[in-house]
């Protein structure tokens, strides 16, 4: 089970000093500790419109976020909270509070942008908070959602970034939520009652008329339908007498509109249950760590005067977490191979199986930790480490089987090498004796088990060694006659020749068995990596499928309303969209 985090209260996430926007790095280590999946709900309004609140709400809490209750703006920056979720276990509510849109003390609606901005990239639900109704003057208040392709690019490639062709967009976009302060109309239609949700839908028809103020009346209204296809409302009566609203936080609950009340708890409750866990394209999960790569790599765009790329964000943090999946891989395998590999090995197989077994586990790791590994560069890295580490380990393993043959060789010749300095065998029959004793010190030396791989080779060269004392014995031994001492000399040549055919044929066998073992890693390689391909591409297409679904959905809503050429710029994109889906390819171009 994952630790949860809980912070106390909020801290800035993103400060705004003098017209910059600066990450703290005090909150992207609380990012960092936050291993939980993460629901990232953000709020963006007009300055003193009471997003605050709505906020402390959420957290279940009076106090946290500042609420201003003068024509200031309390919030700067980005500030963030962390809470467990209330109603995911093992998930993590991170809320995101900004800085009021159109504060009078800025003058500059350039940080405005990009608070908007990057209020949308970083979060799973998207709450606009704004007071009264939505007329023109709201629509036209909410003119940064116009700008966003302006403001963010999906991916890397030039020309690819325009209203029409905003698949790419939806795909990654949050859940859009309007929320409307002091709402004082009646929800009804010609004398019949309408949800929040129509009153909405109706705001965001769009206007017969190519003329310029057709335009302007449009743009927004087709922006948000088409960057936010799955979008709620929520309309809030005032909280309480004008006199108390300085006051809000302290206020008691029998203080307040009993109906407001009634509002807050079901958009807290709709909130809380309905918005998703934050998402990379491919429906991959993001955690603490992986927001706090998006909040560096978004900001540290915007400061260097570039736009925002969400695939260049992808592929940092996937450059990040690969690397680090590649180190989790590789300790995993060295653990499992420090517990179960004991050298030296009886035959080589028995650690080719073992090396096997680790190297599979490892390369779960990596699959399980890793993403968007771009033609597989990680795993080729993985891939030449462990093979690294294996042919490592068959040193050790050689080294570790000689060590333990030559200490074993002393310990049984070392009394016949004594025997023969003190000249035991220096007479006749001599030779014979010598032989003799030494056939009965090699049986002993094979009874020993564990020597390893290297045994027969330690043994060859050591008999090598002593050869000149055999030969020496047998010219001396004056019981063999001539012929004698010449059938032996053949008879050694003939054993010294078998052995090297020998160790000539277990040097093959070797090879044939670590050439088998190469290959038998690599189709397992090949297998986890088709087998996750498979995942990936499933995600891919269900992703691609619901953004398909949505695409329709609004295409049928313009074909109702008589827009034909909306829904004819749209049905291209519903089929680039069919098309990828056929081909198995893709949303973006960097999976």
């Amino acid at each position: 089970m994952a630790p949860e985090i809980n912070l106390p209260g909020p801290v800035s996430l993103i400060d705004n000093t003098k017209g910059q926007l600066v990450v703290n790095p005090e909150a992207l280590k609380i990012l960092s500790a936050i291993t939980q999946p993460v629901v990232v709900g953000a709020i963006v309004g007009l300055y003193r419109t009471g997003k605050s609140y709505l906020m402390n709400k959420l957290a279940g809490k009076k106090n946290g976020f500042s609420l201003g209750s003068t024509v200031r703006s309390h919030t700067k920056g980005i500030w963030m909270w962390c809470v467990p979720h209330p109603k995911k276990p093992e998930h993590t509510l991170v809320l995101l509070d900004t800085e009021g849109l159109g504060d009078i003390e800025k003058g500059d609606n350039e940080n405005d942008s990009w608070i908007f901005a990057l209020a949308i990239l970083l979060s799973s639900t998207f709450v606009y908070n704004s007071m009264g109704t939505i007329n023109q003057q709201a629509m036209d208040q909410l003119h940064y959602v116009t700008e966003l392709t302006d403001r963010i690019k999906a991916n890397s490639s030039p020309g690819n970034n325009s209203v029409e062709d905003s698949a790419d967009f939806v795909s990654f976009f949050p859940a859009f939520v309007w929320t409307l302060r002091d709402f004082t109309l009646e929800l009804e239609v010609d004398g019949e009652p309408i949800t929040a949700d129509d009153y909405l839908e109706l705001s965001l028809k769009l206007r017969q008329g190519t003329d310029k103020k057709s335009k302007s009346f449009n743009d927004p209204r087709l922006c948000i339908r088409k960057f936010f296809p799955n979008r709620k409302c929520f309309i809030f009566d005032w909280p309480a007498q004008k006199k108390y609203l300085a006051r809000l936080e302290q206020l008691k609950e029998e203080e307040l509109n009993p109906d407001f009340i009634e509002q807050v708890a079901e958009f807290c409750s709709y909130i809380l249950s309905h918005s998703n866990v934050k998402t990379l394209s491919g429906g991959i999960p993001v955690n603490g760590p992986r927001l706090e790569s998006l909040v560096l790599t978004y900001v540290n765009a915007i400061s260097s005067g570039d736009l925002p790329c969400m695939e260049n964000a992808i592929l940092a943090l996937a450059q990040i977490e690969n690397s680090a999946a590649v180190e989790k891989a590789i300790a995993h395998y060295e653990q499992q191979m420090g517990q179960k590999v004991q050298l030296p090995t009886e035959i080589l197989q028995e650690l080719l199986d073992l090396h096997r077994d680790s190297e599979r586990e490892a390369s779960e790791v990596f699959m399980k930790n890793s993403f968007k590994d771009v033609d597989q560069t990680f795993q080729r890295k993985l891939g030449a480490q462990l093979e690294a580490r294996q042919d490592d380990f068959c040193k050790q393993n050689s080294k570790a089987s000689s060590d333990c043959c030559m200490a074993l060789l002393q310990d049984i010749f070392g009394p016949l090498e004594e025997d023969v300095k003190q000249g035991t065998f220096s007479k006749p029959g001599g030779y014979r004796l010598f032989i003799q004793k030494q056939q009965e010190l090699k049986k002993k030396y094979y009874q020993v088990p564990r020597k390893g791989i290297q045994a027969e080779e330690v043994l060859k060269k050591y008999l090598e060694s002593k050869e000149d004392v055999a030969d020496a014995l047998l010219q001396t031994d004056q019981s063999l006659s001539e012929k004698e001492k010449a059938i032996e000399v053949e008879r050694i040549k003939a054993e010294s020749a078998e052995a090297a055919k020998k160790m000539l044929e277990e040097i093959q066998k070797k090879n044939e068995q670590m050439m088998e073992q190469k290959e038998k890693s690599y189709q397992e390689h090949v297998k986890q990596l088709t087998e996750k391909m498979e995942r990936d591409r499933a995600q891919l297409m269900a992703e691609q499928e619901k953004t398909l679904a949505l695409k329709l959905q609004e295409q049928e809503r313009l074909l109702k309303e008589g827009f034909k050429n909306e829904s004819q710029r749209l049905q291209k994109e519903i089929q680039d969209i069919q098309m990828r889906s056929k081909s198995q390819q893709p949303m973006c171009h960097i999976l």
